[in-house]
């Protein structure tokens, strides 16, 4: 039993430092935009010419 009073503070410690983290990633607008990444890779990027390039 005596181990819980190290195991709850712990845990309650690491879930308020991931409702940090969320909040932060949150006001840094990390979760603004997200369907740019998905679309942007379906498009190609200018073509570079190269030596195998006409």
């Amino acid at each position: 039993m005596n181990i819980l009073l190290f195991l709850i503070p712990l845990a309650l410690a690491l879930g308020l430092l991931g409702l940090v983290a969320f909040l932060w990633a949150l006001r840094s607008g990390q979760f603004d935009d997200l369907d740019g990444a998905a679309h942007r890779i379906l498009f190609d990027d200018d073509p570079q010419d190269g030596p195998g390039q006409p």
